[in-house]
């Protein structure tokens, strides 16, 4: 089977999504990133957008689970854009009901017609009518428990061995079958310019739908609409946050006046939320290694009002070459790490990560968390966090930090966030996706004893 030279089928969704899941597929490119850029060449309507986002999203969330149910369809082996159509396909007529089969069906030779030949068309139209015909098969099959719940939940068998080595069946279960719901978007309001109550008073008025938060005072849900399009956010009365990456800045405590460093500090974030802890004043450090992600984290203080915050370019590891040791009250260490806990809002994870990877990621997080102990002063606190579930990543070098520095003690957490306090265990704790239906994210909290 050939493909034709692409062409853009202005405003048609699902074409827009085939090529989407084509370059995640073969450059490995973030299908978060992608959506805006393929919404622009498109030219794909904004009350398509959704399903475009939807689309994109389950065809990568189930890819494993489509693929076992169309195994036994295919014969012989088809171009790899044939399969994603496939894939996008059957995710409409197994997953979303509002979709009719048939509209489903339809639509997939049409593309198959304008990116291949009648032949390609004829093949995938013939595929799709055996499996609304005969239905699809049940992973009850599978009679291996580990290898069906990596089918049924579409995530690679040797991650799913990983996670219940280190949590049990249960909680990984739960927890990947989590990763493949829809996410909540999440605000968080800035406090330094608006209170909650006036932030949800303006976006009702405009027609948005919005919750506040049972877990973090500050944040609020946005069930309707896109985020970065309101008011409140063109304002700088909010700012697009994942609800469980709010929880470091409550852990680290900063106060007006301190001086503290965020050392992974884009996009900004964490940073921003700090600062407005912070009420604008004392000395706050942005850092990142790269250039154009620091350019986001002044973008975003600019729009939410903060001008005290300076950015410094440079590789963590060697922050105590620019600063004095002992110079910092707080530090937060935002580590770059293997992101397993945020596949609900990037799918992709699931299928580039090798559990080889994680060898590398060790030594750096160490790295970072041995120049922040050099900039620490005595009685400063400093936070470890990341965005993983991997326990090795996240206890797993707490405790390696631990037993290099025994003048580092763990710290119980301020008791200011409801719901999860009761989960710290003993100065860190391990937030699942399905805790809080947010990311999954470790925080650990140091203080360093006063010699």
């Amino acid at each position: 089977m050939t493909k034709k030279s692409e062409k853009i089928w202005t405003g048609n969704v699902r074409d827009a999504a085939l090529t989407i899941l084509m370059a995640v597929e073969k450059q490995q490119a973030y299908s978060n990133l992608l959506l805006h850029q393929t919404i622009e060449k498109y030219t794909i309507d904004s009350k398509d957008r959704a399903l475009l986002t939807e689309l994109t999203y389950g065809t990568l969330q189930y890819k494993m689970t489509l693929d076992y149910y169309l195994q036994p369809f295919i014969k012989g082996k088809l171009d790899d854009w044939v399969q994603q159509l496939l894939r996008l396909s059957l995710y409409q007529i197994h997953y979303l009901s509002r979709i009719p089969d048939h509209a489903a069906v339809n639509e997939a030779v049409e593309i198959a017609k304008r990116r291949g030949h009648k032949g390609i068309a004829s093949a995938v139209n013939g595929i799709l009518r055996s499996v609304l015909r005969e239905g699809v098969r049940s992973t009850e099959d599978i009679k291996d428990k580990e290898e069906r719940l990596s089918i049924e939940t579409s995530h690679p068998l040797w991650m799913v061995k990983r996670f219940i080595s280190q949590y049990g069946f249960e909680t990984t279960e739960k927890m990947l079958k989590e990763n493949n719901e829809p996410p909540v978007t999440t605000l968080r309001v800035n406090l330094f310019k608006r209170t909650v109550d006036q932030v949800i008073h303006q976006m009702t008025q405009e027609g948005h739908v919005v919750a506040k938060s049972e877990i973090i005072p500050e944040c609020i849900y946005l069930i309707n609409g896109q985020a970065a399009r309101t008011t409140a956010y063109q304002e700088g009365f909010v700012t697009i946050q994942d609800e469980s990456s709010m929880i470091p800045a409550y852990v680290l405590q900063p106060e007006p006046g301190m001086t503290v460093l965020d050392m992974c500090s884009a996009p900004g974030g964490k940073t921003t939320h700090i600062a407005e802890k912070m009420k604008n004043t004392g000395k706050l450090v942005a850092m990142d290694i790269h250039q154009h992600k620091l350019k986001l984290v002044k973008e975003n203080a600019e729009r939410l009002g903060f001008s005290f915050i300076e950015t410094v370019e440079m590789d963590g590891r060697k922050a105590s070459a620019h600063f004095a040791e002992q110079s910092f009250d707080r530090i937060l260490v935002d580590a770059p790490c293997s992101g397993l806990g945020v596949m609900k809002r990037k799918p992709d994870i699931k299928y580039t990560k090798k559990e080889k990877d994680f060898a590398s990621l060790k030594p750096i997080q160490m790295s970072l968390l041995e120049e922040a102990y050099k900039l620490l002063k005595p009685t400063g606190l400093m936070v470890y966090s990341t965005c993983t579930v991997d326990l090795e990543e996240n206890e797993g070098t707490t405790q390696l930090f631990l037993d290099a520095h025994p003048d580092m003690e763990l710290q119980h957490f301020p008791d200011v966030i409801k719901r999860i306090k009761n989960q710290e265990k003993e100065g860190t704790l391990q937030i699942f996706p399905q805790d809080i239906r947010s990311d999954g994210f470790y925080v650990a909290l140091f203080q360093k004893k006063n010699s």
